[in-house]
């Protein structure tokens, strides 16, 4: 904002610095007798006109002090003239010539600057305004997207542990190895996931990794089938999409999965993301995708429609033993720009 206040002083310096050029120039080719005097008087009058209605629209302007306002704009409006008339005054005892360039100043230029000021205060107005609000609204934006990104951590967390809990107190020998894998995951959310976007390849193996993590629950063959297709490292996407959709495939599924029950599919191609989950409906009391004080699914639609407006696609479908999301992204990034991977969050 700061900045955008100095260029305006520096385009009223230079649209002042013009305007005098101007005057002097042309009351220098008209050949009027003691010509500097009177531009310098005409220059510091329009100054005078110009910046002390533009003071008072500065403190007047969009306040109920009507009455205030014109009784100093008429003080303004007829003391206007007086520079001008004091400095010919110092050429001239013509008081009839006086009067004349006091009328003349009074109907000419007065009114004229005191409308420009107008102008000029009205358009640093609008100008800084706008910004204020565009800055207003990237603050809620980015407020919002922050504050749907640190529910990911918790809800994870509460779920992960669970699952270790429940591989420690049946003593199996997999959960010091799942606490290693939830610290690997919790340090790429608490770090890596920081950044505006993140290559697909590393979001992917952050997929892979919750999928090992998960798998330690089963003795059989790997539950989940994953499959990739087209070139999933030369593009970029917002983190933790995936992991909320992901998560309610292994809670809305039967507690017992046969290999391959829960199947993933990521497909990149001619700019374009599709990510599909399909998993069996678990025969429990609520189907929903979301449970009692479920986040998952809201906030996924809430964060795309923040991240991705009119370049998202997100298909549910439910045949009663069968459950698929697609999620589907347009004009993809093709690479992860050095600006991005600076933290959006501090």
């Amino acid at each position: 904002m700061n900045r955008i206040k100095r260029v305006f002083r520096l385009i009223h310096v230079v649209l002042w610095l013009l305007f005098s050029l101007l005057i002097s120039i042309q009351l220098n080719s008209d050949r009027t007798s003691h010509w500097q005097t009177v531009a310098i008087g005409f220059i510091l009058t329009c100054l005078y006109v110009f910046y002390s209605h533009f003071l008072l629209l500065t403190r007047y302007l969009g306040k109920n002090k009507k009455r205030a306002y014109f009784l100093k704009l008429s003080a303004v409006f007829l003391t206007g003239p007086i520079l001008f008339v004091v400095i010919q005054y110092s050429k001239t005892n013509n008081w009839e010539q006086l009067l004349d360039n006091y009328s003349m100043s009074l109907i000419t230029a007065v009114p004229i600057f005191i409308f420009l000021s107008w102008l000029a205060r009205i358009t640093e107005n609008l100008v800084l305004n706008t910004i204020r609000k565009e800055q207003l609204e990237k603050q809620a934006f980015e407020s919002e997207l922050y504050y749907l990104k640190s529910q990911i951590n918790p809800h994870f967390l509460f779920n992960t542990l669970n699952n270790i809990h429940t591989l420690v107190y049946k003593q199996a020998p997999k959960a010091p190895e799942a606490v290693l894998g939830l610290s690997s995951l919790m340090r790429y959310m608490i770090y890596e996931s920081n950044a505006v976007t993140v290559p697909l390849s590393r979001e992917m193996v952050y997929v892979q990794d919750y999928i090992s993590l998960q798998q330690l629950r089963y003795k059989k063959s790997p539950v989940v089938d994953l499959e990739k297709e087209g070139d999933i490292t030369n593009c970029a996407i917002a983190p933790l999409l995936f992991i909320h959709l992901l998560e309610n495939a292994y809670k809305h599924s039967p507690a017992r999965l046969e290999p391959g029950d829960i199947k993933v599919r990521v497909a990149v191609k001619e700019n374009t993301l599709t990510f599909s989950i399909q998993n069996p409906i678990g025969h429990k009391p609520t189907n929903a995708l979301e449970g009692p004080g479920g986040i998952g699914l809201p906030n996924v639609r809430k964060r795309l429609q923040l991240l991705y407006p009119g370049q998202h696609v997100l298909e549910i479908n439910s045949t009663g033993e069968v459950f698929c999301i697609t999620l589907k992204i347009f004009n993809l990034q093709t690479q992860v720009h050095e600006g991005e991977t600076q933290l959006l969050y501090n």
